[in-house]
């Protein structure tokens, strides 16, 4: 068969490469996929309401096609097998007829035939399978090339270019290097920070949160403004002795989209330094607050508290409610981790923040359920009362708990030893060689053995009434 002409194939792929972001060899690749689907479903529109088919999934395994870039076409081929009685045409072709063009041939060699069917005779249904099928290869190898491009970044911190909006989140181009080609990445609304203007081409800093494995329609990469970890980042890259590692993040609890818009975005991060005449704290903050109001900038003016990370849980919590003065820190359970922190009258408001967001926030960062009082009104029997209380509610539900544990453990040890007994009493098929070769070596009868002295018996029953 003559080759199939494509007028224009070169300027199609370069086209499909500029606009799907991905190489010119994939692109080959995917037509060619797409085309050996076409002719797959050109041969089976011949079994249409004739007859049942006969192509299984590996039939059209030894079809390939070849495309030609140079005369722009496209040809279908399938290497057969020579044999000497042909039982498939598709797979087999036998050695009298190859002898007529090679006098070499031997049965068992592989030939490489064309088989391109014309191009009329092609078939509006097998282009649309090609179509379809091209189509979907593509979007495949999208996928899987943002995959390996992404998934393994060791920079999980992007700049991302605002392209478009789709209903409530935010389509950006992320790049995973430069010179690399940008990728469609969403910003869901709850990764958006309420002080962020997302306008048409305007760039932030974005957290890769997830790089998805489900095939779908939008975008792969899925980015965050309201990740902890875009503020270790910008912190990491704004104070040079965490670079060094002289200084180091502890912990970061932060409320990007606090519940009500009267309360504005807040971070409270915990440092602690290796080397006893370096200052944490200062060394984030800067000469005259320079290096933290660079990261408040690129959050668009979110509060920040830096605080100082201490192994001792009270100067830990006391520090943690900062800007707040604390009086006392009471550790009421240091087993559930619940304290009690005393401060002035006109300290409490400070401490507990608007809506509670300052003492949520301390919580959250230290791991303890903090409950701020007033020291002035603080009644100690009274409040070690209601802890004891809440210690043997805890303990109750603990205990609870350890006993439906135990109870699990021990039903599962029931059930496997009552499932032993059972597989020594009725053998699956796979224990029945075991089975046997146990049997024999303890010595009891076989069947054939039983057999047999049954018979012996009856035969020594016979004699004796003739007798």
């Amino acid at each position: 068969m003559a080759l199939v002409i494509l007028p224009g194939l070169n300027n199609l792929i370069e086209d499909i490469s500029e606009e799907k972001k991905l190489p010119p060899h994939v692109v080959e690749s995917a037509l060619r996929e797409a085309l050996l689907k076409g002719y797959e479903k050109y041969r089976k529109t011949f079994y249409i309401g004739v007859k049942e088919d006969p192509f299984d999934e590996e039939y059209f395994s030894n079809f390939d096609v070849g495309l030609d870039l140079e005369e722009e076409g496209y040809r279908i081929l399938s290497s057969k097998i020579i044999v000497e009685e042909v039982e498939s045409e598709d797979h087999q072709i036998s050695l009298q007829e190859v002898k007529q063009v090679a006098d070499d041939a031997q049965i068992g060699d592989t030939v490489v035939l064309d088989v391109t069917p014309e191009k009329e005779d092609f078939g509006r249904m097998a282009a649309s399978t090609t179509k379809q099928v091209l189509a979907q290869k593509l979007r495949d190898q999208q996928r899987k090339m943002i995959q390996e491009e992404f998934a393994d970044l060791e920079d999980p911190v992007l700049t991302a270019r605002v392209i478009r909006f789709e209903r409530q989140s935010v389509i950006m181009g992320v790049s995973s290097g430069i010179g690399r080609p940008e990728v469609e990445a969403e910003l869901p609304k709850r990764d958006q920070l309420p002080n962020d203007n997302y306008r048409a081409n305007a760039t932030f800093k974005v957290f890769l949160k997830e790089v998805s494995e489900i095939a779908r329609k939008g975008p792969q990469l899925f980015v965050s403004r309201a990740n902890a970890g875009l503020v270790v980042y910008l912190f990491e890259n704004e104070v040079p002795e965490i670079q060094e590692g002289t200084v180091k993040i502890v912990a970061v609890s932060r409320e990007a989209n606090p519940p009500s818009r009267a309360v504005g975005p807040r971070t409270k991060v915990a440092v602690d330094s290796i080397e006893v005449e370096v200052d944490p704290v200062g060394a984030c903050i800067g000469a005259r607050g320079a290096r933290i109001q660079q990261v408040v900038n690129e959050l668009r003016g979110e509060k920040i508290d830096v605080i100082k990370w201490s192994s001792d849980p009270i100067q830990y919590i006391l520090n943690s409610l900062s800007p707040a003065k604390v009086d006392l820190v009471r550790l009421v359970d240091p087993e559930g981790q619940h304290a009690h922190v005393l401060v002035p009258p006109d300290q409490l408001s400070l401490a507990i923040g608007r809506e509670g967001q300052n003492v949520r926030l301390a919580a959250r960062l230290t791991g303890w359920k903090i409950d701020v009082k007033n020291s002035h009104e603080y009644d100690q029997e009274k409040e070690d009362a209601v802890v004891a209380e809440l210690i043997l509610q805890r303990e109750e539900e603990e205990n609870l708990q350890r006993e439906a544990e135990e109870r699990l453990e021990l039903e599962q040890a029931e059930r496997a030893a009552e499932d032993a007994r059972l597989r020594e009493l009725y053998p699956l098929p796979e224990d029945d060689e075991e089975y046997g070769d146990e049997n024999y070596e303890e010595g009891s009868p076989s069947e054939n053995d039983q057999i047999k002295n049954l018979k012996q018996d009856e035969l020594i029953s016979t004699e004796e009434k003739t007798r």
